[in-house]
């Protein structure tokens, strides 16, 4: 449970007023982080004018740049997330707002900055890099530290077949130029991209330093600015990754010289490279046989040594990987697991089929047998999925989730019974490919992600650079405008533009590419509008991707693209205008997330075809009846907080797995619901809003997507339901919240049939006065509060029982009470001043609440109990000389906060045994006279109780005379007591 777990990190008593007070801490957090983002926004203001490149920001300016730009961004989440919490998580979440207020707050104070912004620029050295295990190049490493220490040699190369280790080997001795006392004063680290962009170059290396170049004045200007800089200090730079040609002056490197001491290294597969620059050449060996055996073992597992016969085979296939360490770990993690001396030996046979013939020191010797990794798939199906990786930049981290999400888009994973299903399947194939290390584990913010390695991915490339259907990626690299139309062949298959700085397409554009699949220009933020004629002569287009580009209408030529399954149009801010789409047939994936339409596009009524529609448009408030009725092989609608009409349309689409939208109020819901539950309850999701208003309009809020934890939930929000109306909820809801509906007055009309709901909270309804009514005819709800496992129950000004035993029950609620909340675990309830007690006893003789772990009492001005006689029973109770015990075996953590009237605990002669007991917080109840645990393993007085922590807010007279039912437990609880008096 979120509360157990959270009680590490604070008392109890914090955790219950975080639950209370979520909103207005929020509320109070929001106007905090306003005022940081214009204090921000000032200072990012007053620095714009400094123009001098040896001023820099202060270290402490930047950093307060950062963390108040962090908080700022993160409090849309932080919203979204109070919006949509559940009670169990609710003090976990308040705890977090709590932090977070005093972190605004801190850094505001933090940002007034009296002495100025800037300073002059420190002489820094450089930063550590993260290294890998070096394995056999010691004898060149110390080689390149010879040329580093002679005064004879400025320019290094350092040479060799990708993969060899060079990148490996130059950042280990980075790290090291940063410990020795060799008298630099910069060691510089920068991958220089492919092809190479000068402008980029010269801003890297500034950055490196950690100085800016003004964007004006072009390349010449630039190389002017940087040379002024570099030619004052003694550097060592380092350029990994080197392609192309170029001369150091272009750039505005200064010429290392004996006298101004500077060296430059740059690693490259190019001899020619390293010549041009006159460079001193290291060329960079392969590992020897023992070593490249040791990596080898270290990555397919030692274990395989232990496989009969294999011995020879593996030292064979070994030699085979020609001491090429990426090699030997690719070709090591395509045979991981394999136990058959059989695939072993046929394995090794294909290896040889590979690199035969093979020219040594070429860029085959690598490709070769990496792509021998890349032919033990097997699968084109899981091949195919590995070479779309390409299409994204170099070193980019891929989020999982979103890249399966592409490869169900482009038909790469087999057809399954779900879209969830075919998700599961996804994650096989990503599984695959790591596990044969064609792939690298990485994260992304948003979660776990996957990278490649730039050689393998220049596998991929290389493998789609010829055929018949090939791919055109220049993903990452800072362009401006599209290539050249005479690069766009007619044999192109997939196009991946994404991640540029691309802002116009020529307006008579119009490629030639009959071939072509997919196009991606995702990220290039700047792209407002495509030509009318540019999609004109792409007939087989299927996967379409303008996501967070600027455009502001998509052109009329679209819709002639017949075969297109995925159009993705998500975060697309500007987009006002769409044309119908009514010809789109084959389209099964349209995604306007974040778009800015106004209104629904045109047409989609005539998709018959999708199957993922997300319609989260943020100014678009509703969805008209009569667009969604053909969709009938919709598996995903999200509609965000659109209101839904025609209801009935949505609940026919026999194939939808999740929906996510809002109802105007109970009639259209329930017709919606009475129409699905029809269906039965197939393995869906949902996510439904019933509400007069977006509960949270300015907010992304909650997304479900297919690889989380199942979701079934409903919120009522500012419904009008009397006694006479009728609301139809699902059959299978789990987690149902009802917010500020002041007519309703039983709830028993929200839980028939509801035999899996697990989580209710119920806030603001002023005319609730009972919860549960122990009746001979509550059978319905008594089967419904049953499977409960959460109840919530906050500001119900009404509320005079949580549950009511009716005279003609009493003498049979020893028998019935079992059936009532025989599975709740978590009960909060919170500002209900008209409640008197919180249980009665009827309910604890029997076996009630035995799961019941945590119990949050809070701000209930007339409790007098916890657990409580009817008043039919309270004076025979009163009378009786016998002790009655009250198990709750389970029971971990008792909350008692602002109970002004609260007297007892439970009855006078009631004793309460709690044997899981660990956590008690006793606050602002001064009128209880009476501690009446029985603590400790089976209620013996004399074991060591479980409480490991109480707080108590009351005074200190009061822990000394309050009186306890065993006084050994309170002798020995005195050592956890946390006193705040």
């Amino acid at each position: 449970m979120d509360f157990i777990r959270g009680r590490a990190l604070g008392s109890l008593g914090e955790f219950v007023d975080c639950h209370i007070n979520l909103q207005n801490d929020v509320n109070d957090l929001s106007k905090k982080v306003a005022d940081l983002k214009r204090r921000r926004n000032d200072k990012v203001a007053e620095l714009l004018t400094v123009d001098d490149l040896e001023k820099q920001v202060k270290e402490e300016v930047q950093g307060w740049l950062e963390d108040a730009t962090r908080v700022i961004d993160e409090m849309p989440d932080i919203e979204g997330q109070v919006q949509n919490v559940s009670n169990l998580s609710r003090g976990n979440l308040g705890r977090r707002v709590r932090r977070k207020i005093q972190d605004v707050r801190e850094i505001y104070d933090r940002g007034s900055f009296p002495e100025g912004l800037v300073i002059e620029r420190p002489q820094t050295i450089g930063i550590i890099l993260p290294t890998e295990k070096m394995v056999g190049e010691v004898d060149v490493k110390e080689k390149i530290w010879g040329y580093l220490r002679s005064h004879e040699v400025g320019m290094i190369g350092v040479c060799g077949i990708g993969g060899v280790g060079k990148t490996t080997v130059m950042k280990h001795i980075h790290n090291e130029l940063l410990d020795e006392a060799t008298g630099f004063k910069k060691v510089l680290w920068v991958t220089v991209s492919h092809p190479l962009n000068v402008s980029r170059l010269q801003g890297d290396i500034a950055s490196a330093m950690n100085k800016s170049l003004p964007d004006y004045g072009g390349e010449l200007n630039r190389a002017s600015k940087l040379m002024e800089v570099m030619k004052t200090i003694k550097y060592t730079l380092i350029l990994d990754d080197v392609w192309d040609k170029f001369t150091l002056q272009r750039v505005g490197i200064p010429e290392p010289t004996v006298e101004n001491g500077c060296k430059i290294v740059i690693t490259s597969r190019s001899v020619d490279v390293c010549n041009y620059l006159r460079c001193q050449i290291v060329k960079m060996p392969p590992l020897s046989e023992q070593n490249s055996l040791n990596l080898f073992l270290d990555k397919v597992g030692e274990d395989v040594l232990q496989i009969p016969n294999l011995e020879e085979i593996l030292k064979h296939m070994v030699a085979e990987c020609a001491g090429l360490p990426l090699a030997i770990v690719v070709i090591a993690g395509s045979m991981r697991g394999v136990e058959d001396i059989f695939e072993w030996r046929n394995a090794l046979r294909e290896l040889r089929q590979c690199v035969v013939d093979t020219e040594k020191d070429s860029e085959d010797e690598i490709f070769n047998r990496l792509k021998f990794s890349y032919d033990r798939l097997q699968n084109s199906s899981i091949q195919n999925c590995f070479l779309y990786c390409s299409l994204y930049p170099e070193d980019w981290v891929i989020g999982k989730e979103d890249l399966i999400e592409n490869w169900i888009c482009e038909g790469l994973v087999e057809k399954l019974g779900s879209r969830s299903e075919m998700h599961d399947r996804g994650h096989v194939i990503l599984n695959r490919l790591l596990n044969n290390c064609l792939l690298e584990k990485a994260h992304k913010f948003e979660g776990e992600g996957v990278k490649m390695h730039d050689v393998v991915r220049d596998m991929a490339l290389r493998i789609k650079s010829t055929g018949p259907s090939r791919f055109m990626v220049k993903a990452g690299m800072k362009m401006t405008k599209v290539p050249d139309e005479d690069e766009w062949s007619e044999d192109l298959e997939k196009v991946s533009l994404m991640k540029n700085e691309i802002s116009y397409i020529p307006i008579h554009m119009s490629p030639k590419c009959l071939k072509l699949s997919t196009l991606t220009l995702e990220g290039n933020h700047e792209l407002r509008q495509i030509p009318e004629c540019f999609f004109a002569n792409m007939p087989l287009l299927k996967f379409l991707d303008l996501s967070y580009t600027g455009i502001e209408a998509l052109p009329n030529s679209i819709c002639s693209l017949k075969y297109l399954t995925a159009l993705i149009l998500r975060g697309c801010e500007s987009l006002e205008r769409m044309p119908s789409l009514s010809k789109l047939k084959a389209l099964k994936k349209l995604d306007l997330d974040g778009a800015g339409l106004c209104v629904a596009p045109e047409g989609i009524e005539m998709l018959e075809n999708l199957e993922y529609f997300d319609l989260s448009c943020p100014n678009l408030m509703v969805l008209p009846g009569g667009k969604i009725s053909k969709l009938v092989r919709l598996q995903c609608l999200r509609t965000f907080s659109i209101e839904i009409r025609g209801g009935e349309e949505v609940a026919g689409l026999k194939m939808l797995e999740y929906f996510e939208g809002r109802f105007n109020g109970p009639k259209e819901f329930s017709s919606f619901v009475t129409e699905w539950n029809h269906f039965g309850t197939r393995s869906r999701n949902y996510l439904i809003d019933v509400a007069p208003e977006p509960l949270h309009a300015d907010e992304e809020g909650y997304i479900w997507k297919f690889y989380d934890d199942p979701i079934k939930r409903v919120t009522l929000y500012k419904c009008e339901i009397g006694e006479d109306d009728v609301l139809v909820l699902p059959d299978d809801l789990w987690d149902l919240s009802i917010r500020d509906c002041n007519t309703v007055a039983d709830i028993s009309i929200f839980l028939k049939n509801l035999t899996q709901l697990q989580t209710c909270a119920l806030d603001g309804c002023q005319g609730i006065e009972c919860v549960v009514s122990l009746s001979s005819s509550s059978s319905t709800s008594l089967t419904v509060m049953n499977s409960l496992v959460e109840l919530s129950l906050e500001y119900l000004h009404s509320l005079r029982d949580v549950v009511k035993v009716e005279k003609t029950i009493l003498s049979l609620a020893p028998t019935i009470s079992p059936q009532i909340f025989s599975n709740l675990r978590w009960l909060t309830v919170v500002g209900c001043p008209k409640l008197n007690k919180l249980f009665p006893c009827e309910l604890l003789r029997g076996q009630g609440l035995q799961n019941l772990e945590v119990i949050n009492v809070l701000s209930c001005n007339e409790m007098e109990e916890i657990i409580g006689w009817e008043e039919e029973e309270e004076e025979e109770g009163n009378q009786t000389t016998t002790t009655t015990r009250f198990t709750l075996p389970k029971l971990r953590a008792l909350c008692l906060d602002y109970l002004p009237e609260l007297k007892r605990i439970c009855p006078d002669r009631g004793v309460m045994v709690c044997d899981s007991l660990n956590s008690i917080v006793i606050s602002q109840c001064e009128t209880v006279k009476r501690i009446p645990f029985c603590l400790g393993r089976d209620g013996c007085p004399f074991s060591l109780p479980a409480v490991k922590y109480i707080s108590i807010f009351n005074p200190k007279e009061w822990w000394e005379s309050v009186e306890w039912e065993n006084p050994d437990n309170k002798n020995v609880l005195v050592h956890f007591l946390q006193n705040h008096s």
